[in-house]
């Protein structure tokens, strides 16, 4: 069995088929034994009950330690104090706080609700005084597009850090240099919380190329080469992507890396693959692994 930790991120389904793309991956994913799996926050907070629903089955069903994602726009310092006590009594103890993209989506300008908090600083230490939860928080290897240089951008996770975040996990990036350089410049600012990798398996490349451009994400042209003629031939395209993307975690085991955060698209196929790769096998009852 891989020493290496894992955790897995859904979304919350918006139809019937999807919720059942979503429980067939949870119930494939769960005996790789996650450190936890998080539930998304949709752009506005618009899927704050979807969000709420999904994360309390996942309490209730699975056994799982469940993360809450949760997001200051377009809601009032009640409303979130509100959700955090609900979050609280449905059991969960770990809450990821973002300050979260506008309802206009990745791109759109930001404004914070006049009675709510103004950023993710202020969301986790409303989180810590709501209830003993544990805090992670999102930060940048290439910097947050709204970030004014590499050095803002650091001083914003120290403020996280300063009001109580335990755990950073990073947007997804595909060059592991620019995540180890990260990882020093955050070291001397004097962060010492764990800074996660996010990793991105690649579904479709135009998606991801379009998601890379709105985030400030760097696609190497190994991946794009990759992944070139393929977004019709989603058999090959799956291929590519385990590959690809074992490849890079593996590379980041070996630089010491001992925590890895799967965004999964709510697909379970190229996570547990990989997984597998890296020797990351189901639990059974008794402690054997297959």
């Amino acid at each position: 069995m891989s020493s290496v930790n894992v955790s897995f991120e859904f979304f919350p389904p918006k139809t019937d088929a999807m919720e059942q793309t979503l429980w067939a991956s949870v119930e494939k994913l769960a005996p790789l034994d996650p450190a936890f799996v998080s539930v998304t926050y949709g752009a506005g907070g618009s899927t704050r009950e979807r969000t709420h629903r999904t994360v309390s089955r996942l309490v209730q069903e699975t056994g799982l330690p469940v993360a809450a994602h949760l997001t200051t726009v377009a809601a009032s310092r009640e409303d979130i104090d509100a959700v955090l006590r609900a979050y609280w009594a449905a059991g969960v103890r770990h809450i990821v706080a973002l300050r979260g993209d506008p309802p206009g989506g990745l791109g759109a300008a930001y404004e914070p609700h006049p009675d709510g908090y103004a950023n993710a600083a202020a969301l986790t230490e409303a989180a810590r005084r709501v209830g003993d939860f544990e805090v992670t928080v999102g930060c940048y290897p290439e910097t947050h597009p709204e970030s004014a240089n590499r050095e803002a951008d650091i001083d914003w996770l120290k403020q996280k850090v300063d009001a109580g975040a335990t755990r950073a996990i990073t947007q997804f990036f595909f060059d592991n240099n620019v995540y180890e350089r990260y990882v020093d410049d955050v070291r001397r600012a004097g962060i010492d919380i764990p800074i996660v990798p996010g990793i991105m398996p690649v579904g479709s490349y135009k998606a991801l190329s379009r998601m890379a451009g709105l985030c400030g994400a760097t696609i190497p042209p190994t991946i794009k080469d990759c992944f070139e003629d393929l977004d019709n031939d989603p058999e090959t395209r799956r291929l590519a992507a385990v590959t690809t993307v074992a490849d890079q975690c593996r590379d980041l085991v070996r630089r010491g890396v001992e925590d890895l955060h799967f965004y999964t698209l709510n697909r379970a196929d190229i996570a547990y693959a990989v997984c597998h790769l890296l020797g990351i096998r189901p639990t059974h009852a008794d402690g054997r692994t297959s």
